[in-house]
């Protein structure tokens, strides 16, 4: 039997399967998806089965065979080796990138390599190497570890290697996961025992070995061969490890390694909860998904619902309707500070059921949580984008709740969107796909409205719109407000609240209610300037000034890294007038304090959430009333459901206004849509405050009026008119170098080898042209951010439109252009459908 296996080397030179042949003792165990040791360039690496075949098309003499398997069950099921190749074109992708993406941390397999002294009746070797060598060799042999050796005995190196080629010394190589399963040592009375008289027992103990008697009588009236860890007998009786082993050591105990879970939430109760009444509105939606999962059809639905409408209630009982049939879930969140609350709905209604995924977990927790899924003990996966690689082998629905958001683009190769993703993977399984959002993308809203507006299913489309344009209960909207903030500096308050706003806070701390407050910055402030000679501190390897940290007292780079301590006088001038500009949440802060003494404000952004469980640890404080005001960054603008809080304050919504992205209007009527959604959610009404300096915005003022239909139709206008999504997609090349001037040459000869080849292919047609397939090379160009982590960055744009493939256009430039020797340490980034353009 022969296995084509991607063998996992970062390098695009070898991104292909190779044939091994499966060796008979393993031919039972070895299937696609399998993870494998083979030898490769001298060594043993991991790699991954994604064909079995009878023959090799290669001579079979000249095969290599497999060194070991990794896994008795293949890691990967063979939809996910199929998605990881339809990943490799789509995003410009090794296969060994896309298929790591699959799996946890724990398995990426690291080469170990071990030299061992081979049986010879000949010692004659001996003499050839030194003594310290021979007794380290004789010490650790057959688990001495290679590196080890080469770094003590580096001088010997030469020898080693003749010895190695002599056959006197053999090296092996193996491959180590990072994690292992996690054993507990336990003990269980062996039938033969629990069967005799307790008292015939008694007999073989010492009568002084009265804790011996304790433990052994607790043993004895367990169920029949009843395993228990050590430690918890321990702690039961409050007795010493050594007791327990001396009854093992009579053989009245079995001492064996018993396989224990990491659980996340253990020890945790969650509040059952019951399916709710649905309102007409749900009804209505939940019927039309029921029907798809019933027919097990690919479908895709955009559910569009105002904030509060129930989108999750839909989502459990869609969950539920598919757990009848027997099939699994996926529900996706944008951010880790959703998960708490979600997991505690989710759980609350499926129990044990549902496996939680995100990166806030340790490595053994989450190598246990996709365990546990792929040994089917879990039928339902929450977590962020990740989490669409569940290994469930009968998917039928996939959520991704808070569709809109841009943290579902993984900005590391392989670059996909997890939107696309899913629908792929979806069409796999025939599973259902509700894309849910209160403020939908507009290429997600173009296409489902497009395909089928109404929302009635169609058996010619495969997407549809459903519309929630009602709060639960008919509660309303909140009443929002926007304070232009040119008319409060004119009235002379610089204070970063405006009047209304400190009014509004003020009101609240006197009736006990809560605030939101959001600012879309973190730090202190957003950069060091010098008054007297306008120095500002940059960091020293990207090309964007450092942001003020008041409680570290350092600046740091939020790209690089890199950090030093705040100076008390400016660098280039000495003059003492170093001022720190723009604001960030400590310096919020800092402010409330100062403004409302005895203010209690619970801070969530990247610095203080870090920590694990920190986001859910600072969200039950709040929702436990033991904070009036959360102030962070987006983190907190949606998904967040507390009944108290009936302000949110939006300090500049300007933020994302003005960046360099066309994006920039959409974004901020999201951001404004979803977090004055956490306002009077409950039984108390709510109150919503924008502060801008440009309040005449559409995206503002549409985002005042909750009028998603009116903010479609005028960004739309504007994008029809700059040739911008969803009227193109877009590709960006991004190429750097730490060398300016061969940087500049390289990308400009990489775009005019891409013209050529686009022009060959019939394509390099200017959109506006009006022909149905059509791309524009706009570029290059220095990116916005020029330099980072001290290599220059151009970028080019590509803008097409049409059956193009642009991933193969992308590519076989590269590979021609790989050929030429100036080409040499040019690193290339390929962005397909990017949310950012930095």
């Amino acid at each position: 039997m022969i296995a084509k296996v991607i063998v996992d080397v970062p390098s695009r030179q070898t991104d292909r399967p190779f044939d091994y042949i499966v060796p008979y003792h393993l031919q039972e165990w070895v299937e696609v998806g399998s993870r494998v040791g083979v030898p490769f360039g001298g060594r043993v690496l991991q790699g991954f089965v994604i064909q079995l075949q009878e023959e090799s098309r290669l001579d079979q003499h000249k095969l290599k065979e497999i060194a070991e398997l990794l896994d008795a069950a293949p890691p990967l099921l063979p939809d996910l080796i199929e998605l990881a190749s339809w990943m490799s074109h789509k995003y410009c992708c090794s296969h060994t990138q896309a298929l790591q993406a699959m799996i946890p941390a724990a398995l990426k397999g690291k080469e170990e390599r071990f030299i061992s002294i081979n049986d010879d009746e000949s010692d004659e070797w001996k003499s050839r190497v030194s003594a310290p060598l021979l007794h380290w060799l004789e010490q650790h042999s057959p688990k001495a570890n290679w590196t080890v050796m080469m770094e003590q005995f580096p001088d010997e190196a030469a020898e080693i290697r003749k010895l190695i080629k002599d056959n006197k010394l053999q090296l092996q190589s193996y491959i180590k996961d990072k994690l292992a399963v996690k054993k507990v040592q336990a003990v269980y009375m062996p039938m033969q025992v629990q069967q005799q008289p307790f008292d015939a027992l008694l007999d073989q103990l010492a009568k002084t070995a009265l804790k011996q008697k304790e433990v052994l009588q607790y043993m004895y009236e367990q169920p029949q061969e009843q395993t228990i860890p050590i430690v918890n007998v321990t702690k039961e009786l409050e007795c010493a490890t050594s007791t327990v082993r001396a009854l093992v050591e009579k053989e009245l105990l079995i001492q064996i390694d018993l396989e224990q879970q990491r659980d996340p939430y253990a020890g945790r109760h969650f509040k059952t909860t019951e399916p709710l009444l649905l309102t007409e509105e749900q009804q209505l939606v939940f019927e039309q998904i029921a029907i798809t999962l019933d027919k097990q059809q690919p479908y895709t639905f955009l559910l569009q619902g105002v904030t509060g409408s129930g989108k999750t209630e839909v989502y459990l009982q869609s969950i539920d309707r598919c757990l009848k049939d027997g099939r699994q879930a996926i529900v996706l969140v944008p951010e880790i500070s959703l998960t708490p609350q979600m997991v505690e709905r989710f759980k609350g209604r499926f129990g044990d059921q549902v496996a939680v995924m995100h990166s806030r977990l340790s490595g053994g927790e989450r190598y246990d949580e996709w365990r546990r899924i792929r040994n089917g003990e879990s039928m339902v996966a929450i977590g962020a984008r990740s989490a669409i690689f569940a290994p469930f082998q009968q998917l039928g629905l996939i959520i991704i709740d808070e569709e809109h958001e841009s943290s579902y683009k993984q900005e590391e190769s392989p670059k996909y969107h997890t939107r696309d993703v899913a629908v792929r993977r979806a069409m796999m399984h025939g599973a259902t796909v509700i894309l849910g959002s209160a403020t939908p993308s507009l290429e997600s809203y173009v296409a489902a409205s497009m395909s089928n507006p109404k929302g009635k299913l169609s058996e010619d489309k495969r997407a549809a719109l459903l519309s929630m344009t009602k709060r639960v209960n008919d509660r309303a909207l909140p009443e929002v407000t926007v304070i232009d903030m040119k008319e409060e500096l004119l009235a002379n308050n610089r204070s970063m609240f405006s009047r209304r706003l400190h009014e509004a806070l003020q009101e609240r701390l006197q009736k006990g209610e809560q605030s939101v407050l959001l600012l879309n910055r973190r730090g202190f402030a957003t950069f060091i300037m010098c008054r007297s000679c306008s120095y500002t501190m940059m960091c020293p390897h990207c090309d964007i000034a450092l942001t003020y940290h008041q409680k570290s007292q350092v600046v740091r780079c939020h790209y690089c890294g890199y950090a030093e301590q705040t100076p008390t006088v400016c660098p280039a001038c000495t003059s003492e007038h170093i001022r720190f500009f723009g604001t960030g949440t400590q310096k919020v802060e800092a402010e409330l304090a100062k403004l409302f003494p005895g203010i209690r404000v619970i801070r969530m952004d990247v610095d203080t959430t870090s920590g694990k469980n920190a986001h859910e640890q600072l969200l039950k404080q709040f929702e436990s009333r033991k904070a009036d005001v959360l102030l962070g960054t987006q983190m907190v603008a949606k998904g967040l459901d507390f009944p108290y809080v009936t302000l949110v304050g939006v300090i500049a919504a300007d933020t994302s206004l003005h960046l360099p992205d066309f994006r920039a209007a959409e974004r901020t009527f999201q951001l404004l849509t979803q977090v004055a959604g956490r306002a009077g959610r409950h039984h108390l009404p709510g109150e919503v405050i924008i502060q801008s300096y440009t309040p005449e915005h559409y995206a503002i003022v549409t985002s005042q009026q909750h009028d998603y239909e009116t903010f479609v139709q005028q960004e739309l206008q504007h994008r029809r008119m700059l040739g911008y999504p969803p009227y193109c997609r877009l590709a960006v090349v991004t190429m750097s170098h730490d060398q300016l001037p061969l940087l500049s040459q390289v990308s400009h000869q990489f775009v005019e080898d891409l013209r050529q080849l686009a022009d060959h292919e019939g394509v390099l047609v200017p959109l506006s042209s009006g022909f149905p397939r059509s791309l524009e090379v706009l570029g290059p160009v220095a990116s916005p951010i020029a330099k980072m982590k001290d290599r220059y960055r151009f970028q080019c744009v590509l803008k097409y439109r049409g059956s193009i493939d642009i991933a193969a256009l992308i590519q076989g430039t590269l590979h021609q252009y790989k050929e030429k020797s100036i080409q040499k340490k040019i690193q290339y980034s390929i962005d397909i459908d990017p949310q950012v353009i930095m």
